[in-house]
């Protein structure tokens, strides 16, 4: 499943992130890249050691967990920290796919990566190229949002980011590891719990087809959830 999910930032938000992002230091993003990665990324990053990570990654956390269309979608159990990347000049990074498995900075813990994450910190009319492009079973879909806006999708897709060509395309990017780690399970029960939430709206949460559907929403996540 690919679902671009807007607002999680509001523009007063993405400003405060971005004043603190254009005046701190970058270094090469090849320095968090594996060796086949190395060969095809071409970007600057906010260095995991910076004095100005922790907050950037505790206040987006707060946004995302705070969302209850990103919750519905992702159902996180681990939040890898997000990080920070910049294309510029001609910057890009090559058709890849994900690790599947991370360690969280600092901590030592290893995370499975099941859904990959995209929140924009640039507009698109500041900067040319840039798109994320994510191949699935259709073809490539071709995403590049608003600020404060994110783009999910699942780990195992091959992707890039294509040259930047004018401006600077500013963004976080980080990993989930979900209660389901099979996208179409969790795609079915993000729309069961659409669905729920839709008749819930029209017909009150106590209406007895509505509790019907919200029990067999859990009862399915009984039977697949890995906590």
């Amino acid at each position: 499943m690919l679902l671009c999910i807007p607002n999680i930032l509001t523009p007063d938000e993405v400003s405060a992130l971005r004043a603190q992002l254009d005046v701190a230091d970058w270094q090469d993003g090849r320095h968090t890249a594996g060796p086949q990665s190395s060969q095809i990324k071409r970007n600057a990053q906010i260095p995991l050691n910076s004095p100005i990570l922790p907050d950037l990654q505790a206040r987006l956390i707060r946004a995302l967990t705070g969302n209850p269309l990103w919750m519905s979608a992702v159902l996180p159990v681990h939040i890898l920290p997000p990080m920070f990347n910049r294309y510029e000049g001609g910057q890009t990074f090559g058709t890849h796919v994900d690790n599947a498995i991370r360690v969280i900075p600092g901590e030592g813990r290893q995370i499975r990566t099941d859904v990959s994450c995209t929140l924009f910190l640039s507009d698109p009319e500041k900067y040319d190229g840039g798109e994320l492009l994510v191949e699935g079973h259709y073809g490539a879909q071709s995403v590049k949002l608003p600020a404060g806006h994110c783009v999910i999708y699942p780990s195992t897709s091959l992707h890039q980011v294509t040259p930047v060509t004018r401006g600077a395309r500013v963004s976080s990017f980080f990993w989930v590891q979900s209660m389901l780690r099979d996208d179409t399970r969790r795609e079915m029960l993000f729309d069961l719990d659409q669905t729920i939430q839709s008749l819930s709206a029209q017909l009150g949460m106590n209406n007895s087809e509505v509790l019907r559907l919200t029990g067999i929403y859990h009862n399915l996540i009984r039977q697949w959830a890995e906590v």
